[in-house]
């Protein structure tokens, strides 16, 4: 499967800019979701991959193929991409039944393939199965109904998926009734020297002619296979539709019609409709979106089933937090057009590049604590929070504040530099959805969640320290005095709402443990994973832990 590779894409209507100038690698065989709240342009860098969407400007590659370049004037039709789309609506044929839905984009490839010969590929497959005639003879009998007769449908479907043939081969491989003799093994042998006779005769026809059949059953002339441009055959079409019926476990429902099945019955066909003409990329725009809670958790194991086997590159959107969180290999975390963060999820969880990363990424939310503090000779930051208590975080790995100051600004010179240049090209065109600083929330008791306002000069001594609710345990001898404001047991854990002064912080406590409203607790800060931000760009400084002095 191929890497795919964004080079500074842009994406823009008017001055409004869908996309910002992204550039992205997304690697051979990952999970990659595209995440951000409404509108940050998820959906609209996943349809200029596929083919569906053209970019303003910018390179987009998949695998060494230039799919589109702005500059060269390349654009690939979608159709010549080689790549899957499932969308939120699954779009099933009502008209057609499952078998049909599946098999109706494989019947309009037409394309150069080779010449292969399904009559002799099949005799040799059944040579191939009737030699373990007692397995054949196992497999149909365990298809037996409660009055004791074999279920035709049952039989087949059984066959297609054990030895991956056709419907049209199962059906020959069970009209042999094999089953139904005493002796098997002498039935078994008998068919087997007709076919093998058979399969003689086919490969002496092509001899004749100055030709083979090679081990995948295509036809070769002077050791070269012989292609031609064609549709696929029947057989061919076969034989995708049940390989994938059978990854998305939907065999006893091919004679079926969309209105038969259920929302998640409905969500595997459009997977197999979407993995039939074997994309080498799957593109999914929120297919889970329509399904309820419990079929959404079930569908996310069978994503991820599903991605392993098929080996394929997966770039799912989503606006789902969890979902992102629970199937990707990498999160790909975009708002207003602008990618904020692309890692893996504990990293997104644990290290967000920024407060909005923080904020978007977790549930319960992160608890934003503002703090004033100076960085001491041993590397230790004295700081002062939640209105006068006094604290010490040490980093778990060294940091030059000082330093750290001097590159925020270089960086922040740079891209003021970097507009300028802009501005002077011609064809530049002024964003109109301008790129705000993202307004943390402090939650207090009086004004329950407080968009902090830039009211006063903030400093370098001014930070904002993030810590997951998971974070604060409750324990007699924390250093911190609350009361418990609000608590939401649901069974494994407890979510709280602590009082601290006029502020609120949430955690997580695990176990059945109920807490009484208006109680006094004591709680600590207890992590390695606390992080520290600059309060005046809200980027990620380092992570560590609290010392409550």
């Amino acid at each position: 499967m191929p890497d795919i590779k964004l080079t500074n894409v842009t994406k823009r209507w008017g001055k409004f800019y869908a996309v910002d100038n992204l550039n992205l690698d997304i690697e051979n065989n990952s999970f990659v979701t595209l995440l951000g709240p409404s509108g940050c342009g998820k959906t609209t860098t996943l349809r200029m991959i596929a083919g569906l969407e053209t970019p303003t400007s910018g390179r987009i590659t998949i695998g060494d193929k230039v799919v589109f370049d702005s500059e060269q004037g390349i654009n690939v039709p979608p159709n010549k991409r080689k790549v899957g789309f499932l969308f939120q609506n699954y779009a099933l044929w009502p008209n057609m039944t499952v078998y049909e839905n599946i098999a109706f984009g494989l019947s309009n490839i037409k394309e150069e393939l080779p010449i292969y010969d399904f009559s002799f590929k099949n005799t040799v497959k059944l040579i191939e199965i009737l030699k373990n005639d007692q397995e054949v003879v196992k497999l149909i009998r365990e298809c037996i109904d409660k009055n004791n007769k074999i279920d035709h449908n049952r039989v087949l479907i059984k066959l297609i998926d054990v030895y991956s043939i056709s419907e049209s081969t199962a059906k020959a491989l069970f009209g042999y009734k094999i089953h139904e003799v005493k002796d098997s093994r002498t039935a078994a042998k008998q068919i087997i020297d007709e076919l093998t006779k058979k399969a003689d005769e086919i490969r002496a026809g092509y001899s004749k002619k100055g030709q083979e059949l090679n081990e995948e059953c295509a036809v070769t002339e002077q050791g070269k296979v012989i292609t031609t441009v064609r549709n696929l055959s029947k057989e061919e079409i076969d034989l995708s539709v049940r390989r994938v019926a059978k990854i998305v476990k939907i065999g006893m429902f091919m004679d079926r019609y969309p209105a038969e099945l259920s929302g998640g019955q409905q969500q595997r066909v459009a997977i197999a409709r979407t993995l039939a003409p074997e994309p080498t990329v799957l593109f999914m725009d929120e297919p889970l979106s329509n399904l309820d809670a419990k079929l959404r958790l079930e569908m996310r194991y069978e994503l991820q089933r599903l991605h392993v086997e098929t080996g394929s590159t997966f770039v799912y959107v989503t606006h789902d937090q969890m979902e992102a969180m629970t199937l990707a290999t990498k999160i790909c975390l975009i708002n207003n057009g602008i990618l904020q963060q692309y890692a893996a999820p504990l990293e997104v969880y644990n290290k967000p590049n920024n407060l909005f990363v923080a904020d978007f990424v977790g549930n319960p939310s992160i608890n934003f604590i503002e703090a004033k503090g100076k960085q001491q000779e041993d590397g230790t930051i004295c700081i002062s929070m939640l209105d006068g208590i006094k604290a010490v975080f040490v980093p778990s790995a060294a940091v030059n504040l000082q330093k750290w100051f001097e590159e925020r600004d270089a960086s922040e010179d740079e891209e003021i530099l970097i507009k300028q240049k802009a501005l002077q090209d011609k064809r530049y065109v002024e964003k109109g959805n301008k790129d705000e600083a993202f307004k943390y929330k402090i939650t207090k008791v009086d004004n329950y969640e407080l968009d902090m306002e830039e009211e006063k000069v903030i400093t370098d001594e001014d930070f904002v320290i993030g810590v997951r609710p998971e974070c604060i345990s409750i324990t007699e001898d924390g250093a911190i005095e609350g009361i418990i404001y609000g608590a939401m047991p649901t069974g494994m854990e407890t979510t709280v709402k602590i009082r601290v002064g006029d502020f609120l912080l949430t955690g997580v406590i695990f176990g059945n443990v109920l807490y009484r409203i208006g109680a006094a607790v004591r709680i600590n800060i207890s992590s390695n994973n606390i992080t520290l931000y600059d309060r005046k760009s809200g980027k990620y400084i380092v992570s560590g832990s609290i010392q409550i002095n």
